[in-house]
């Protein structure tokens, strides 16, 4: 279904649709601002997804019993003896 609106956009914005409208990029300026709001929601989507995995890491982390904690001096000590022997 199409809905018919009335948009207003500033000088800059109009010449830059008119003319990706020109160079054939979009057929109207209603499918460069249709395709516009459509990469909008996606990115949207985008960050919705990488913001509940990032939650849900953190809830999992958050449940790693201590006695699984690695010992950061046990994890950097060869990159550290690497970075001291190329010195």
């Amino acid at each position: 279904m199409t809905i018919k609106t009335t948009l207003s956009f500033t000088d800059r914005h109009h010449r830059f649709l008119k003319e990706k409208v020109g160079e054939g990029v979009y057929a109207s300026a209603s499918a460069a601002v249709a395709a516009a709001v459509e990469r909008m929601i996606e990115d949207e989507q985008a960050r919705e997804i990488a913001l509940n995995a990032m939650a849900e890491e953190i809830r999992l982390r958050a449940a790693t019993p201590r006695a699984d904690f690695v010992d950061h001096d046990d994890v950097f000590a060869p990159a550290l003896r690497r970075l001291d022997q190329s010195g």
